[in-house]
């Protein structure tokens, strides 16, 4: 892969840098990162705009991708990794990585309906991850055990 990866890089004009191999590194580390989060986990390793450029750099070679979990800053992923969308819990932010083919039900629907392409590995759909559910059901249970209605 290394040496794929630099003639890759040299067939696009790059070369294979030692900050770009970790940045690299560090988003297959991560799993899913801010560039913010890459910037930490290097611990200092390679500077802020360093960080940002490069990841520039990766995701225009299609080593990288990146999508939006939040209001924040976009979210990196390795392209390695099998093309999914994510469920993001609002609240406790745990993010769950959904195979593609989940969702080509809808992105069906959505091209018969309305002419749409949906690219839909760049989604990310906001709800209650199943914990919180349950831990809000019980506490519902719990509170109107706790006042039972009079009639």
């Amino acid at each position: 892969m290394a040496d794929e990866l630099a003639s890759k890089l040299r067939t696009s004009g790059y070369r294979m840098t030692p900050q770009r191999q970790l940045v690299l590194a560090a988003v297959e580390e991560l799993g899913h990162a801010t560039p913010d989060e890459v910037h930490e986990h290097l611990g200092g390793a390679v500077n802020q705009s360093t960080v940002y450029r490069n990841l520039e750099v990766l995701e225009e070679l299609g080593l990288v991708r990146h999508t939006h979990l939040s209001d924040r800053a976009p979210t990196y992923h390795s392209a390695r990794a099998a093309e999914h969308f994510h469920l993001i819990c609002r609240n406790c932010q745990q993010v769950t990585s959904v195979p593609l083919e989940r969702a080509q039900g809808f992105a069906r629907q959505l091209r018969d309906e309305f002419g749409f392409v949906a690219d839909v590995g760049h989604t990310a759909v906001f709800g209650q991850c199943e914990d919180c559910t349950q831990s809000a059901a019980q506490s519902a249970a719990h509170a109107a055990h706790d006042h039972p209605h009079s009639h």
